[in-house]
């Protein structure tokens, strides 16, 4: 299962075969083979990472889970070169080798897919993927993505063909993994695509209505776009299911898309540092896969918090990525963990998980509304490398104002202007001309009341100041 010369490799359909394996055995045979799973997790990086070395020198060989140090983002990411178990492995590797974006979906020393992730926090992540990794993922997809059996079979019927609307110019999960499918399967490019989050609406409903999918996915603010366009009659499509991911799916939104598009729609719950985390079923219900995945919720102190109670974040292992060990890290999502019985019969634990809360912002030009999905936003600022952090509130009269946390040693007002003009490209291609840009004196922050974060935010009907 492991990365490393020594280890042994596991391939896509031994993967599905350790997938469906796990969903026969019984409580016992799960916590075992859990348990396992850590224990060799942790022998490997303690050999391997002089990060994890160092961090676990007073940790017992007989731990429990509960003995391990949590990791964050931020340190990590301080310690690339030494908590990589592949010594061979450097930050600025990974780095020089994200400059060309054609490497998007291609392996870095023919080894690993590289991805990156910036949270919140804005303290990016840079992730290395090997091929182990990968096919766990493709094999946990493949078992459980679909919660109902009948969309699965629709699907197939329909040809299997499946289109993406994502952020498709940055080295994120989803977009690399599928433009590293369709690098080593080119002839699946009449079954597999991309339309680009970041295209005008106009281009994107062309996509669509070309490709014709079986199954429609992207993140809901961007399918929320597709509503109007389908009531129309601009889009024709006919999907059997729709999969969202990214973002938080509102019981709103669901009815509306499915309503619309007549077919079921679902979510998962994933991130860059575990992949598919949760996958939901019948139910609604997020279930933990758990043999390849440990979740705690825990409060502010890092202290274990009880079944049904909203927690404030949670820390995550990761057992199957063995190059770059993700053990008890801080993930910002907060949930509320469940283990009483599933009505869809499976076993595993399931969670709810607190709504991410970006907004769809609107624009007028000309007397025309233009709306804008807010991952859109995210995805143009994000490629701004010299900015840390930063929050864009969106008032009525086309305002922006620029929340922003520089990087040091930059000059605050220089990367402004990258911002500005960033934004005002992208927001060009939408038909949006006319925008006030204003950068604010505050820095990012959370919601005083919710202590949520969000990246974008609808401030109509509100004074900028």
């Amino acid at each position: 299962m492991q990365e490393g010369n020594e280890m042994k490799k596991t391939g896509i359909l031994r993967a599905m075969k350790l997938c469906m394996d796990y969903e026969k055995m019984d409580t016992g045979e799960r916590d075992r083979l859990r348990s396992e799973r850590l224990q060799e997790l942790v022998t490997y990086a303690r050999e391997n990472s002089p990060y994890y070395r160092e961090l676990y020198k007073d940790v017992p060989e007989d731990f429990t889970l509960q003995d391990l140090p949590a990791t964050d983002k931020k340190t990590l990411m301080e310690h690339w070169d030494d908590w990589v178990t592949d010594r061979d492995l450097t930050l600025e590797d990974a780095e020089r080798f994200m400059e060309d974006k054609d490497n998007i979906g291609r392996l870095l020393h023919k080894k690993y897919m590289v991805i990156t992730t910036s949270g919140s926090t804005g303290n990016p992540l840079v992730a290395v993927i090997g091929k182990t990794a990968n096919n766990i993922m493709g094999g946990i997809s493949a078992c459980r993505s679909y919660a109902r059996k009948e969309d699965l079979k629709a699907f197939v019927l329909r040809g299997g063909k499946s289109i993406g609307v994502f952020a498709d110019d940055g080295f994120y999960l989803g977009n690399s993994s599928i433009r590293s499918r369709l690098l080593s399967m080119p002839w699946k490019k009449k079954q597999l695509a991309v339309s680009s989050a970041l295209y005008p609406i106009e281009e994107i409903v062309r996509q669509l209505n070309d490709f014709q999918p079986a199954m429609l996915g992207g993140y809901p603010s961007n399918l929320e776009l597709l509503i109007d366009e389908a009531k129309s009659s601009r889009l024709h499509i006919s999907p059997v299911i729709i999969m969202t991911g990214g973002e938080y799916l509102s019981d709103r939104l669901r009815q509306e898309l499915s309503d619309t598009f007549k077919c079921y729609v679902q979510t998962s719950y994933s991130c860059t540092e575990g992949g598919t985390v949760a996958c939901e079923c019948g139910k609604k219900h997020f279930h933990i896969n758990d043999d390849w995945l440990i979740v705690e919720p825990v409060d502010k102190n890092g202290d274990p918090v009880p079944d049904g109670v909203l927690s404030d974040r949670i820390l995550l292992t990761n057992l199957y990525n063995y190059t770059q060990p993700f053990i008890r890290y801080e993930v910002t999502d907060r949930v509320v963990m469940h283990h009483e019985p599933c009505g869809c019969g499976d076993p595993s634990p399931w969670i709810e998980l607190e709504g991410r809360t970006d907004d769809v912002t609107s624009f007028t030009e000309n007397g025309k509304e233009i709306r804008i999905a807010p991952l859109s936003v995210y995805a143009v600022l994000k490629e701004v490398h010299d900015i840390r952090r930063f929050q864009v509130l969106v008032y009525a009269d086309n305002r922006i104002v620029l929340r922003m946390e520089e990087k040091e040693g930059t000059d605050r007002s220089e990367v402004f202007e990258q911002a500005k003009e960033s934004l005002g490209r992208y927001l060009s291609s939408q038909g949006v001309q006319n925008v006030v840009y204003e950068l604010s004196g505050e820095l990012p922050m959370q919601d005083p009341g919710s202590g949520k974060f969000k990246h974008i935010i609808n401030m109509q009907g509100k004074k900028a100041s």
